[in-house]
């Protein structure tokens, strides 16, 4: 039993597609581009609020300006509208709750921009202790530099060998092997089994039942 999980946001702890779907076909479509499909979303997520308004834009038109004025209103209406239609995945809520009253420590690691990442685990999960709640900041790298992973296990007071990271994209797995930690793919999530399999994490799940299994 490992003593501190950290869990991902998008696509592990919460379904949130939809929400982020729409807020960039909003700034999209205000700014006169082609919106896009939800199922086109799932693979232009999980490297942070730019990377993903980058790839919504056509290819032709990925300039800083454009970029900047799709964040100016992506963020104020996903702001408002970040929580509309996204839900735990089936199992979450009672696991995080089960894991706290046994005592083990659990992090949330995001490439979501901070406030957003705060706001959905508040809302989400109120009952959670988390021993800290890290989305994307300015001046610190994003997912996969093992920055956010460092910084969560000192903040634990645990050694490495304690942890285990529960990502469902590749980004989550490289993140968990460049600090060093135990990977957990999720397969509910976003991307499919094999963007989780290059990096050869230690476990991959298909349910949350499985992961129960694996956490306790």
């Amino acid at each position: 039993m490992k003593k501190f999980v950290i869990f991902d946001l998008d696509g592990t702890l919460l379904n949130t597609i939809t929400d982020l779907a729409n807020a960039t076909n909003y700034a999209l479509e205000k700014l006169g581009f082609p919106q896009h499909d939800m199922n086109e979303y799932h693979m232009m997520v999980g490297n942070g609020i730019n990377r993903l308004l980058e790839l919504a834009l056509p290819e032709s038109e990925r300039s800083a300006d454009n970029l900047q004025a799709m964040r100016d209103l992506f963020v104020p209406y996903y702001n408002i509208h970040n929580a509309d239609d996204s839900q735990l995945y089936p199992g979450m809520a009672q696991l995080t709750v089960d894991l706290q009253a046994k005592g083990i420590k659990m992090a949330v690691a995001s490439n979501k921009y901070q406030a957003a990442t705060e706001k959905l685990v508040a809302h989400y999960l109120p009952n959670i202790n988390f021993v800290k709640v890290l989305g994307q900041r300015d001046g610190i790298p994003p997912k996969p530099d093992a920055h956010i992973v460092n910084e969560l296990v000192e903040a634990a007071g645990v050694t490495k060998l304690d942890v285990i990271y529960i990502g469902d994209s590749g980004v989550d797995m490289q993140t968990a092997l460049n600090g060093g930690v135990t990977a957990c793919g999720v397969t509910w999530g976003f991307r499919p089994r094999p963007d989780l399999e290059q990096f050869h994490p230690a476990f991959i799940v298909d349910n949350v039942d499985e992961l129960r299994a694996l956490l306790f």
